[in-house]
């Protein structure tokens, strides 16, 4: 079955090239070209990768994010003329997966949807849970359950947090996160793991304040608390 891709994007010509490229890999492109549209789009026929530009007629590309993050998990890659490393945190921030500045390289475009829809795929039916104190990480379901109460997650926190409860105690550099979680192939910087941090602890954490499973290293990093 042909995954599916929202093309979120009031530039037809832009729109078009990107359908155009994406359909050359295999995926089925559907293109909305503003905001109340492709919420629309969503809600009836959810895709399974959003490609979303920002500045676009009536809703904005951020109040769109946060919408669809408020009901699903979907991988959102934002794709906009915006550059400015506040427009980028602040994406990445509302619920966005990854950040591509225009103009882009088609090439580049397709690599990061390719990695987007590979974080998606289900893990090996046979793979049980990871579980760390009242944390419970399904794999094969990408689901994560906090306190036995289901809890959303974006692709990104899920890469995140599966990546440090696999290895709970070890210290690991915001450049060795940005690796794991983003590949090599980003355009975000290292602050952006203490954005994704901060997010999952609001999640995960009882007080984010003063968390007891993914803890700060002062100068070295961040861990997954071995004994929570």
């Amino acid at each position: 079955m042909e995954q599916s891709v929202l093309i979120v994007e009031d530039d037809a010509k832009i729109a078009r090239l990107v359908a155009k490229n994406l359909e050359a890999i295999g995926l089925s492109p559907t293109v909305a070209a503003d905001g109340a549209v492709a919420l629309d789009v969503f809600e009836r026929s959810p895709s399974d990768l959003v490609i979303l530009d920002l500045m676009l007629p009536g809703l904005d590309g951020l109040e769109v994010c946060r919408r669809i993050r408020r009901a699903s998990r979907v991988p959102i890659l934002m794709l906009t003329a915006r550059r400015a490393e506040s427009d980028i945190v602040l994406g990445l921030e509302v619920g966005a997966d990854d950040y591509l500045v225009k103009p882009f390289r088609i090439r580049e475009l397709v690599a990061r949807v390719r990695a987007l829809l590979r974080r998606t795929l289900p893990a090996d039916a046979a793979s049980a849970p990871l579980r760390h104190g009242t944390l419970v990480l399904d794999a094969e379901r990408r689901t994560l359950s906090v306190d036995g109460s289901d809890t959303p997650v974006t692709t990104l926190e899920f890469d995140l947090l599966e990546f440090l409860m696999g290895r709970p105690g070890r210290v690991f550099t915001r450049e060795q996160l940005l690796e794991q979680v983003w590949g090599e192939d980003r355009v975000v910087d290292v602050r952006s793991i203490d954005s994704l941090v901060s997010r999952l602890r609001k999640k995960i954490e009882r007080d984010p304040a003063s968390p007891r499973y993914l803890q700060t290293v002062w100068g070295a990093g961040y861990r997954l608390a071995e004994a929570p």
